[in-house]
């Protein structure tokens, strides 16, 4: 649940490119490329890219939650790449498609049967859209596992009280939490990340998969550390990278048919991560928020 918009890619030399983006969207398609059943809640245009967003989730088996186009204008990211691939953003937003979904179009939308809900970035801080996604949280039911991925943006979520309050509201139900360097710079200002980490896993008690572009993924499980060396690759961008690797830990648990309880099980949690990583290493080696398919692995 969460954003779908297209991402402008401006590399280093000033060349464009544009690509289906959300990491909440990029999630879903994950899920449905490796194979398992997913459902995007979100809201699309009925503009140009909003037919694009569309044709993508559609061709990659990914269910829509919410059917009906929406009048608004899709979202659009700058995603700025540096020399290593990694990339910075600015949005446009306000008064846009991703932002628009109300409380009513989610709760219809959002199914009670469904093994997990993933949600994360503008999803915590656009209005209606906040609202939407407070109200979903709290009508999970009790065996629903909750996976939240901050993905902070500085850029729409600095001194932001909206965010705060909807970011503190997800992670008082989640299971599993996934954070990045960036997140926790983010949220913990001049704290090492490390550091922050364990502070976040020992504040809410819950899973935190901590993902680090090539540094080794630290996962925190019942007080414990475990530390995932991440296989060296030849990366075209990281775009998409940390919301395939969300995906592709879903997948994995779902195949698995483990529980809710299990989020605290160290060792389920460490070999999804591995497959997570598997997933990411290979989204890297493509070009814009591209996951692989399952016959890729």
């Amino acid at each position: 649940m969460g954003e779908a918009l297209i991402d402008i890619i401006i590399d280093q030399r000033g060349e464009v490119t544009s690509v289906v983006g959300g990491a909440p969207l990029n999630t879903a398609r994950t899920i449905a490329r490796l194979g398992e059943q997913a459902s995007f809640i979100g809201g699309i245009s009925q503009d140009s890219f909003g037919r694009r967003i569309t044709r993508e989730l559609v061709s990659d088996g990914v269910k829509l939650g919410i059917e009906r186009p929406m009048s608004e204008p899709s979202t659009v990211a700058l995603a700025s790449l540096d020399n290593s691939g990694a990339a910075s953003y600015r949005f446009l937003m306000e008064g846009t498609a991703a932002s628009s979904v109300t409380v009513e179009q989610a709760m219809r939308a959002f199914d009670l049967e469904a093994r997990a809900l993933h949600v994360g970035t503008l999803a915590l801080v656009l209005s209606p859209l906040i609202h939407a996604v407070c109200s979903v949280i709290d009508s999970m039911g009790n065996q629903q596992i909750l996976m939240v991925d901050p993905n902070a943006r500085p850029a729409v979520m600095t001194d932001s009280t909206l965010f705060d309050q909807t970011l503190q509201h997800a992670l008082s139900r989640a299971d599993l939490v996934k954070v990045s360097g960036d997140d926790l710079e983010f949220l913990y200002p001049g704290t090492d990340p490390v550091v922050a980490a364990r502070r976040l896993h020992d504040s809410r008690k819950t899973s935190i998969l901590f993902t680090d572009g090539s540094k080794a993924v630290r996962i925190y499980v019942q007080g414990s550390e475990i530390l995932l060396d991440v296989p060296e690759v030849s990366v075209v961008d990281t775009v998409g990278a940390g919301d395939s690797f969300s995906g592709g830990f879903l997948t994995y648990w779902v195949q698995q048919d483990w529980t809710r309880a299990d989020c605290s099980d160290a060792a389920k949690v460490e070999a999804a991560a591995r497959f997570g990583i598997q997933v990411a290493g290979l989204t890297c080696q493509k070009s814009g928020a591209q996951p692989p398919f399952a016959h890729e692995l």
